[in-house]
């Protein structure tokens, strides 16, 4: 008896181990490289990028495993995308002592938030098909990416493309693992990817004495905190609850907010609730009993651990892996999720044109005022809704474990 419960827990840790891998492997390779575009402009030296690279891997990965195993939910958190972007010109202007103090400024005012409870109030009242829609719009260009990188390696993606086809007939739940594995025998095979030159070295963090100025304050802090809230959080939030999962957004806030606010003085700009990387953990892929998916959010936490004592030479290592590889393995990671939230976007008759609104809003990605698609297209959704329907109805807010306990009855 022993023996079989050993064997099922086990088996339990495969596919949250592989989504979470996978997760990791999308955001290092991915988006990473704005962080060393941004370390560039800022003129920092090895030792400071390591520092920046240490605190935000750890920083993430200590979070995202206190907030998995404390709520039992694949709670992915990830560092600001959309904030190291904006940083990668703003950091031109701003000395860096004095960016450190900005990122601290806004980390203070996602602790705020989440004490106040005002951001979990507002994510309650946004409908069920609008919040399925803009998970859609946000995530279409990465599965339409799966199939784009064909102009640039064509036999990459039809090789990657066929394995997932063959592999989701025989054993769907390995699918992905399987064609990441067959991806890279193929690149190290065709020697367009070389991992001879990887050496092995611990990061070690380098502490910046903040500094504060109103022009930080309002060219940085300010900036980082819209953007990171709209560009992160929200989307972050409706990906848990696109899934079913009910943690109130106002511990996430104040974990990661505490989080980013003692890892800025070793470089971390900011780190959030996860979204795209957090639909490949949230999923039936990552595991069938969504009660067991909070593993994938523990494994992810050890996975960023890891690269971050390791620091430049991880990162490097994912750089190293071809865009196409990447955006191919992206998107078809995805492809379940995006069928998923189109088919509830779409599902309830009355809500249907204002999710479809939301979704092409989103999915057209324009930014205004320096603020991304995917807010916008919330905006254009609730606005519909509103003139459509004249009025939101907040959703009752069911505290986390309610779900899983449903499931089981």
């Amino acid at each position: 008896m022993n023996t079989t419960s050993a064997s099922l827990r086990g088996r339990d840790l495969i596919s949250p181990a592989i989504a979470a891998l996978i997760s990791v492997i999308v955001n290092y390779g991915g988006t990473f490289i704005l962080v060393f575009q941004a370390a560039k402009v800022a003129g920092l030296s090895p030792e400071m990028t390591a520092s920046w690279i240490w605190s935000i891997s750890i920083g993430v990965g200590i979070t995202g495993i206190w907030l998995s195993y404390r709520y039992r939910e694949p709670i992915i958190t990830a560092w600001s995308t959309p904030g190291v972007a904006f940083l990668v010109s703003a950091l031109a202007v701003t000395p860096y002592p004095e960016a450190i103090g900005a990122y601290m400024i806004s980390a203070a005012g996602f602790i705020v938030l989440g004490l106040s409870g005002m951001f979990e109030r507002f994510v309650r009242l946004i409908p069920p098909g609008i919040a399925s829609g803009l998970l859609a719009g946000i995530l279409l260009q990465f599965g339409i990416s799966a199939f784009g990188g064909a102009k640039v390696d064509p036999l990459l993606v039809v090789i990657l493309f066929a394995a997932y086809v063959v592999l989701r007939r025989f054993t769907s739940r390995y699918a992905i693992v399987g064609i990441m594995f067959i991806g890279l025998m193929y690149l190290i095979g065709m020697g367009k990817a070389d991992f001879s030159t990887i050496q092995l070295a611990i990061a070690s963090p380098e502490f910046v004495v903040p500094k504060f100025s109103l022009h930080s304050i309002l060219g940085v802090a300010l900036p980082l905190f819209v953007i990171t809230l709209t560009g992160q959080y929200m989307p972050g939030m409706l990906v848990l609850r696109n899934d079913g999962f009910k943690t109130s957004a106002n511990p996430i806030l104040l974990i990661t907010g505490l989080g980013s606010l003692l890892a800025a003085p070793f470089g971390s700009h900011a780190f959030n609730v996860a979204a795209i990387t957090a639909a490949i953990c949230t999923g039936k892929d990552a595991h069938e009993d969504s009660a067991k998916r909070y593993l994938a959010g523990i494994a992810c936490g050890i996975f960023y651990i890891v690269v971050g004592i390791f620091g430049v030479t991880l990162a490097a290592l994912f750089l190293i892996l071809p865009a196409t590889f990447i955006a191919t393995l992206a998107g078809l990671a995805l492809l379940g999720t995006i069928g998923g939230s189109l088919a509830n976007a779409l599902t309830d008759p009355k809500g249907r044109e204002t999710a479809l609104i939301t979704f092409l809003a989103t999915a057209a990605n324009v930014t205004l005022l320096g603020v991304g698609g995917a807010f916008w297209g919330l905006v254009a959704g609730l606005a519909a809704h509103l003139w459509i329907h004249g009025k939101f109805q907040i959703k009752p807010y069911k505290p986390s474990g309610t779900q899983q306990s449903e499931q089981k009855q």
